[in-house]
């Protein structure tokens, strides 16, 4: 399980995609609930599904041979929807889960929802053909959960055809094999911790419930889908597939929120909440984060009075993680001293957010730092060895207590003046019965730095693609 760490979120989506008008209101929202599933990871296994996240991104995700820009076409309407979230921490890869509905009739899903993601695919079971030959067609059994997607038992599948543009320019994974202008459009979406993902792609549409006291459902059609006959890795094991949430013109997230006032958000319940702890990822605008300041009954009433705001780089060199200029970090109100470079693309590093990291891992000047400021803080008390970390520490008093010790405050400087002050359990985390960790990994420099999703934990972040500025407070993440 510790080798799958290609996600950001598990999004077990029980609803999909938007059609056009039909079905909705200009006012409609829609969330999918995020999830938690099974027992929690090890710190030891987070760490471990980390390490190869970050092999994938220090490499740039899979060698392209084309890019792909993400759409800019304006909303139709500034409605919105959303899907719970669960955590995958539960399942021991920290990640986070929802139900997805796809074709006509409509075949539910659990996928995996990845900001470092641009293709959604899911697992089918299929006649073979050239592209997918009959020893890599999976049945029940070989897709874990027993689901399988069905394309010919769908009204609203069409195939991609390999002769197409979309096929030649759109999609950088697509194979250059092309029998016949008639075949279909073959992929093989590779990932650095060695699984990959082998199909034809087609378009389809999902069915996604809006949000409201009416229970109403609308398609969103046109959404670009892998049907995967074959997998190698563990990483999709526990999942039916993936849900693309990253910054790319065929992207789920890309195609909903242009659908849906250019934006999506999720919020981030801690990691090890009670299983059926849930948040939410929402597409469009988010009632919590719309006004400037939180309503007293909304869902981040333990919020900051006023959303943070800070510009998405959306660098292309980055695509499709989503990248934000960071200053500087603090600690115990002092600010550090960490080289400019270390967030500077240009410079060869550079700052992402990314769901499917769970442990934030800093470029080696800025982890230097930020522990050496953290530990004199926490000098006071007795050292413990427990990998993978540098700094753990005995936290029981001789009652056998917990330590009376306050954790110091640290807080990430965003540009804008937007400052994010993480609450102490998202840095210094525990790790076992009376033990916390510095839960922070160091990265090769030069190399890009990436906030993980514990760090990010409690709060909501909206990722408004189309006015390319990131959104964020504090929340509970419960409503």
């Amino acid at each position: 399980m510790a080798g799958r760490r290609l996600a950001l979120l598990l999004v077990a989506v029980a609803a999909a995609f938007l059609a056009g008008a039909s079905g909705r209101r200009a006012s409609d929202s829609a969330r999918f609930p995020l999830l938690r599933l099974a027992a929690p990871a090890s710190l030891a296994d987070l760490a471990r599904s980390d390490r190869q996240r970050m092999a994938f991104i220090a490499s740039h995700g899979r060698r392209r041979t084309r890019e792909t820009a993400a759409g800019s076409s304006a909303s139709s309407a500034a409605a919105a929807f959303a899907m719970p979230l669960t955590s995958g921490a539960y399942t021991g890869i920290g990640q986070y889960f929802v139900r997805f509905r796809v074709g006509t009739p409509a075949q539910p899903f659990l996928l995996v929802a990845d900001t470092g993601s641009d293709l959604t695919w899911v697992k089918c079971r299929r006649p073979a053909s050239a592209s997918a030959p009959a020893n890599s067609s999976l049945s029940p059994a070989d897709s874990g959960s027993g689901r399988a997607f069905r394309p010919e038992d769908s009204r609203t599948w069409a195939p991609i055809s390999c002769a197409s543009d979309t096929c030649t320019k759109s999609l950088p994974f697509s194979l250059a094999t092309c029998p016949t202008p008639g075949s279909p459009c073959a992929y093989d979406y590779r990932y650095k911790d060695g699984s990959a993902a082998r199909g034809t792609v087609g378009t389809e549409s999902a069915t996604i419930a809006l949000s409201g006291r009416e229970e109403r459902k609308a398609k969103l059609k046109g959404l670009v889908l892998g049907c995967t006959s074959s997998y190698t890795g563990p990483s999709f094991e526990a999942s039916d597939g993936v849900l693309s949430l990253g910054y790319s013109g065929i992207s789920f997230a890309s195609h909903a929120a242009s659908r849906f006032g250019g934006r999506f958000s999720y919020c981030l319940v801690d990691h090890l909440s009670p299983r059926n702890a849930t948040s939410y990822l929402t597409f469009g605008p988010n009632p919590a984060v719309s006004s400037s300041h939180a309503s007293p009954s909304s869902c981040n009433a333990a919020a900051a009075p006023r959303a943070r705001t800070t510009p998405l780089l959306l660098d292309r060199r980055m695509r499709p993680f989503y990248d934000v200029s960071l200053k500087a970090i603090s600690v115990a109100g002092e600010f550090l001293k960490i080289p400019r470079a270390v967030w500077d693309v240009e410079a060869g590093g550079g700052v992402i957010l990314d769901s499917g990291t769970s442990l934030t891992v800093l470029a080696k000047p800025a982890y230097r730092a930020v522990v050496a400021a953290l530990s004199k803080e926490l000098a006071g008390l007795p050292r413990v060895t427990m990998d993978p970390f540098e700094y753990c520490y005995n936290w029981t008093s001789p009652s056998g207590e917990d330590a009376d010790v306050a954790v110091p405050k640290m807080a990430v400087h965003f540009a804008g003046a937007a400052r994010l002050e993480p609450p102490g359990k998202s840095y210094v985390i525990d790790a076992a019965p009376g033990v916390k960790c510095i839960g922070l990994q160091e990265g090769p420099w030069p190399g890009i730095s990436v906030i993980g999703n514990i760090l990010q934990q409690e709060h909501l972040w909206e990722f408004d693609i189309k006015n390319r500025r990131l959104r964020f407070q504090r929340s509970r993440c419960t409503h």
